[in-house]
């Protein structure tokens, strides 16, 4: 397999793991980052992982001649403009989730991959999670049957910080946007009728932002099973990432991932460690495995495990589920673009 060459657009924390996973890969190289405020602290890091290029401007990447690919790590607001500046350039894109705010501008980005012939990828990490696939692959095998209900919960062990909250897209775009790819995964359906329903019970900041903290969300999908996922920004007792598919022969279902599984029983209760902290740790395997199929997606020619119709449909779910908090009814799927007209006008 020849060595493929990635530019890395966007240092923060994600654009580093991402860094950190391609330089184990045998087969990648980092030939090039790219940030904004990239300054002597981003030097030092990319000097010590011997990546040749830090540049200030996105551009220099996309115009390498030496690289085959680019990960796209940076603010969502930037994603479009990028995909269609890289898909332009021939480069074969890995696209942090989700690809836009907006269903318009989405598949402008869509279809400017299209006209090129590149790949890409969406980092829907979750898809590769070591216990969320054996949870497909059950469903898959028909073990359970039929599913009849998906239930996923979501919750984080605390809020992000206020401005993260104003630029995020808001809860159903930003963090259950996760879920509805999940629960498109594991029930093998595209979603066809959304109800959400939300609040805000953990910190008045959300409502100063005009966001909610906490949700349940009801799914329809088109092979007639139901969804359920339930989500908040606060679970005081860790990072809560658990799902389940019930169907017409059994049920199977994945827990929380712990530092270890040692269960302390004495006469005062029993106990063990919390969830593992947060996303990086909960999901460190799952970003390493998505970089790694999407290398070997471009080495061996095969399609990309999650392209950007799973982005895209993602989105339009989030979007259905804004519409039915706002309206406090079942959103169908196929009422979308009727909504979006009479909110222009």
């Amino acid at each position: 397999m020849a060595t493929l060459k990635i530019g890395i657009i966007g240092a923060g924390r994600i654009g580093k793991i991402h860094a950190d996973n391609l330089l184990r890969h045998p087969n990648a190289e980092v030939v090039a980052v790219s940030d904004l405020f990239a300054g002597p602290e981003l030097e030092a890091w990319a000097a010590a992982r011997g990546i040749g290029l830090l540049t200030k401007e996105s551009a220099d990447l996309i115009h390498h001649p030496d690289i085959d690919a680019v990960f796209i790590c940076s603010s969502t607001d930037t994603h479009v403009p990028l995909i269609k500046q890289a898909a332009q350039a021939g480069k074969h894109i890995f696209c942090e989730k989700p690809i836009s705010m907006e269903i318009e501008r989405t598949e402008e980005a869509l279809e400017a991959v299209r006209k090129a012939g590149v790949k890409l990828q969406v980092g829907f990490n979750r898809r590769f999670d070591h216990n969320f696939k054996r949870v497909k692959e059950h469903v898959e095998s028909g073990t359970i049957g039929v599913p009849h209900i998906v239930k996923i919960t979501s919750r984080d062990p605390s809020p992000p910080p206020e401005a993260y909250i104003r630029t995020s897209g808001g809860l159903f775009m930003d963090m259950a946007i996760h879920d509805f790819d999940m629960a498109r995964f594991l029930s093998g359906s595209e979603v066809v009728e959304v109800f959400a329903q939300g609040g805000v019970l953990v910190d008045p900041v959300f409502a100063e932002c005009g966001d909610i903290d906490t949700a349940v969300i009801t799914l329809k999908f088109a092979n007639g099973a139901f969804g359920v996922i339930d989500n908040s920004r606060k679970a005081a007792y860790g990072y809560d990432q658990r799902v389940e598919v019930f169907g017409s022969k059994g049920a199977v279902a994945a827990a929380n991932d712990f530092p270890n599984s040692a269960v302390v029983s004495t006469e005062a209760g029993i106990s063990s460690d919390k969830p593992l902290h947060f996303f990086l740790e909960r999901y460190a395997q799952a970003y390493e495995d998505e970089a790694r199929q999407f290398i070997d997606s471009l080495a061996n020619g095969t399609p990309v495990p999650v392209d950007g119709e799973d982005g895209l449909q993602a989105e339009r779910i989030a979007l259905a589920a804004k519409w039915s908090f706002r309206l406090n009814r079942v959103v169908k799927l196929d009422e979308i673009a009727e909504l979006r007209s009479l909110q222009a006008n």
